[in-house]
């Protein structure tokens, strides 16, 4: 609960800060060099949407089990993995990766992979807590068990 609390402010600062400066957004992710014209603006439209969303969801219902916020954070997580790790590889020099848009901007490095990692990560743990609490324990099986056979008898 308290990860997607902390994702859910982080999420709704980028969202905030990309949409504040949205006529910058294609720009930016035009210079991570696969996107281009209205594509990036697509792209910008599609990453602002999913982080506001997940933003929203993630403050409002942290105790949510609905998968819906965790595909659109692990697909945000990884476009901007992909934008960052694919440009850093070919070198590409970014003044401002642009994950808060015009604010707060920082330059592609090192860094900005490792909160990616982070990010992916982040989203690995969302979705392997999703998955054991839908899991019944051995306990709770046992327990089910018991009580089907019971009803079964009777």
């Amino acid at each position: 609960m308290i990860l997607r609390i902390i994702l859910g402010a982080v999420l709704a600062a980028m969202a905030l800060g990309q949409l504040a400066s949205f006529d910058a957004m294609p720009a930016i992710l035009t210079t991570y060099g696969l996107t281009s014209g209205a594509a990036s603006t697509a792209l910008a439209v599609a990453l602002i949407g999913a982080e506001a969303v997940t933003a929203a969801w993630f403050l409002t219902r942290p105790r949510s089990r609905a998968t819906a916020p965790l595909w659109l954070y692990t697909g945000v997580a990884v476009v901007w993995a992909v934008l960052a790790a694919q440009a850093f590889a070919r070198g590409v020099a970014l003044d401002n990766c642009g994950c808060f848009g015009t604010y707060a901007a920082q330059p592609l490095r090192w860094y900005v992979l490792v909160e990616d990692a982070l990010m992916l990560l982040y989203a690995w743990l969302l979705w392997r807590g999703l998955r054991r609490a839908r899991i019944p324990s051995p306990t709770a099986r046992a327990a089910l068990a018991a009580v089907r056979t019971q009803q079964e008898n009777h």
